[in-house]
């Protein structure tokens, strides 16, 4: 029994071999990597808005005269140190990344300068979770105290501080989600050249 294949229209039959499937337009590439260069802009003003306001960070309080103060700096707690220079340096690589993002705009189906990003995206975001992490330790510590080590919360006394490193501390996060979500769009863009 031999099978025949009725070609009326004069167009060839449908294929569901993998060959048949098209890769996506150079437009979208585009977008893609558009898009990558927008969302590297904004994580980079997140480390960059984390480091300076961890670095600025500093409240003083008066105690009995007014020639002895207690005051609380970034440089007092040594993991907001690691947080700052952690965001500074997330904060370079991405300045200087952003040529290979305009190289990835100019030639979408360039493999390399996405492979480049692609690992050093995925390095940069574990810096900056885990400098996020160890801060939002402290900072909960700080809030809370503990009361087994009797370590007393000291955001009461500190509030204009403890709320900086706070809103820092969140900033670095949300460029932490930032950077894993370009490794995602990354590896997607690497994936279809």
């Amino acid at each position: 029994m031999e099978t025949s294949i009725n070609i009326s229209n004069g167009k060839p039959p449908l294929s569901t071999s993998s060959k048949a499937v098209q890769q996506p337009t150079r437009g979208v590439k585009k977008g893609i990597v558009i898009g990558d260069f927008i969302i590297r802009l904004c994580a980079m003003a997140a480390t960059m808005g984390a480091a300076i306001t961890v670095g600025l960070a500093d409240q003083s309080l008066p105690f009995f005269t007014q020639f002895l103060r207690f005051q609380a700096q970034y440089n007092d707690i040594p993991s907001l140190v690691f947080f700052m220079v952690a965001n500074a340096v997330v904060t370079g690589y991405l300045v200087l990344s952003l040529p290979f993002s305009v190289i990835c705009i100019i030639r979408p189906l360039a493999a390399t300068p996405r492979l480049l990003l692609v690992i050093f995206d995925a390095a940069m975001a574990g810096l900056t979770i885990a400098a996020g992490s160890a801060s939002a330790s402290i900072i909960y510590l700080a809030h809370n105290g503990n009361p087994n080590t009797n370590w007393l919360p000291f955001c009461q006394q500190f509030g204009k501080f403890c709320q900086a490193v706070s809103g820092a501390v969140v900033g670095s996060f949300i460029a932490g989600a930032l950077l894993l979500f370009l490794l995602i769009l990354s590896a997607f863009a690497l994936k279809r050249s």
